[in-house]
């Protein structure tokens, strides 16, 4: 190992390795990021964020992510040979704002800007992307491979990659730019079919101002010998949108197969996986560009805590515990949709799961949870159910809070003080009084990395909260009381893990000390 590099090595800089660099940075850990494309990666390619992962581009400060992407489009189709619309539908449920969940809907941004956005996230750190560069031995601490399917990583881990490929649904991926007579740029279009020939186009101003996403199927065409082919391409495309057509310049295009794999775990000894080099599956349900990044801040605050000297390095063996049964979920989950629609030749698939706000890691050995009713069935891609919370679950927001007490913050929100490099302990409590032995408690941690937050009713005032107590909330609304499922004058407390999900769930001092036993080490 080299002592003047950074201890972290991130192979691959789509959004998984990025997202695993940013979450490590802002802890503090110096990162080095290669790639071995000689130029950024071009291409739409995955383009759906759904809910869970927006929230966490919300903890990690990248607010461009929400702010630039573009609502989900009707999907359209047609009837045949005609621009006369067959059917409109939504491709996601609709979900009403609540105050628990601050985005409701996912946003559609092209992986090519988000891949930009995230570097210049990197950049503010000194970070930048060593493009041209491949990995020749693990000179470093720790690996993180967010290599892809096919990345060296996982090979040289040793890493199983187990699964199978299928022949009965092939596509062409690719951006375009052309002009259609009569075809509005405000639909998800779709001409054909997905079980003969057919292809989606999705307009997009990322690209240009006459850009398009396309997806051809067709089980009568050479589709290797079609992705390497402008003029088929655009021959193809012509014959399926039943307008005039006029041809700019084809910007990217790839042939995709659908493979489901996974790899047996997700990491070996000083080296881990992440987004595809660990699992691949159907683009049905769209939930692969989400689980890669979910992938990377799951892992990215755990091995932050060790490489600071915090947790002991046992903490990083969850990462693989507490994400291996969520992907395997999520291949059937996948494999199921993409079997419909082969079958049926469905437009779209809804399900609340997509959103992905209820997974949860209620299984994990270091989740405490002192309410829950044991030996309930649990299911780690789960609906979210918002009458229900234990730890394990995603933490829900609640907006309209006050700030009283010492200190200046300009937290409006519960996710407002939610960040990747520290646990939040939120101290349900009538009074301040109630938090004072919890803080005991945390004396011996490092406020770096812990901090304590008290969430008092609306019912009290500042006169009873003039404490020197870390934060205080008064809960003007109670939204909090009621998104956590807390009852007037009860005390209950909550840690909630640096990404985000509820680690423990106890009553007081006991259980905080018991549930910061199993992540730090030596205190």
């Amino acid at each position: 190992m080299n002592p003047t590099r950074p201890p972290v090595l991130v192979v691959g800089a789509g959004p998984a390795g990025l997202v695993a660099a940013l979450t490590l940075l802002k802890n503090g850990i110096p990162v080095r990021i290669i790639d071995k494309d000689p130029n950024p990666r071009i291409g739409q390619r995955g383009p759906i964020v759904w809910q869970r992962s927006l929230e966490v581009f919300n903890f990690l400060n990248v607010p461009e992510v929400n702010n630039l992407g573009k609502s989900m489009p009707v999907f359209r189709s047609y009837k045949p040979g005609t621009l006369e619309p067959l059917t409109e539908t939504l491709m996601v449920p609709a979900m009403e704002p609540t105050p628990t969940i601050p985005f409701h809907a996912p946003k559609v941004i092209g992986q090519q800007l988000l891949d930009v956005i995230l570097r210049r996230h990197l950049e503010k750190f000194s970070c930048s992307v060593e493009m041209g560069t491949e990995l020749q031995t693990f000179d470093t601490k720790w690996v993180i491979g967010a290599d892809g399917a096919k990345g060296v990583v996982r090979k040289q881990l040793g890493l199983a990659f187990l699964g199978e490929t299928r022949e009965d649904l092939r596509t062409v991926l690719g951006d375009i730019c052309f002009r259609a007579v009569g075809l509005d740029r405000v639909h998800w279009h779709r001409f054909g079919s997905y079980t003969g020939r057919g292809v989606s186009l999705r307009p997009t101003d990322e690209i240009a101002e006459d850009g398009w996403q396309f997806m051809i199927t067709a089980n009568d065409i050479d589709l290797t010998k079609l992705a390497q082919s402008e003029e088929l391409i655009m021959e193809t495309l012509a014959s399926l949108i039943p307008t005039e057509v006029t041809f700019n310049k084809l910007v990217w295009v790839n042939e995709f197969r659908v493979n489901n794999r996974m790899v047996n775990k997700f990491s070996e000894g000083r080296g881990f996986v992440v987004g595809d080099a660990a699992h691949v599956h159907s683009p049905a349900g769209a939930q692969g560009l989400n689980s890669a990044i979910q992938d990377a801040f799951n892992l990215g605050w755990k091995l932050a805590l060790v490489e600071k000297g915090f947790a002991d390095k046992s903490l990083l063996e969850t990462y693989n515990a507490e994400r291996l049964p969520v992907i395997s979920e999520m291949l059937e989950i996948t494999t199921a949709i993409f079997n419909k629609v082969v079958k049926t030749d469905a437009v779209s698939v809804q399900s609340p799961i997509l959103s992905m706000l209820g997974i949860n890691c209620r299984f994990s050995s270091i989740v405490l949870d002192e309410f829950a009713v044991p030996g309930k069935a649990i299911n780690a891609y789960g609906i979210l159910d918002q009458g229900n919370l234990e730890a394990g679950d995603r933490a829900p927001d609640a907006p309209n809070v006050l700030q009283v007490g010492r200190g200046e913050s300009d937290v409006k929100t519960l996710f407002g003080l939610y960040r990747p490099s520290y646990h939040t302990v939120l101290v349900f409590a009538p009074s301040v009084a109630g938090a004072t032995s919890i803080f005991g408690a945390l004396e011996a941690y490092d406020n770096k990395v812990v901090q304590l937050v008290v969430v008092l009713p609306s019912s009290a005032t500042s006169v009873t909260v003039a404490s020197p107590v870390g934060l205080a909330l008064i809960d003007q609304e109670g939204h909090a009381y009621s998104a956590y499922l807390v009852e007037a004058g009860q005390t209950k407390v909550f840690v909630i893990r640096p990404d985000g999900v509820i680690g423990a769930i106890v009553h007081g001092a006991k259980g905080v000390k018991k549930y910061f036993s199993g992540i730090f080490s030596g205190v």
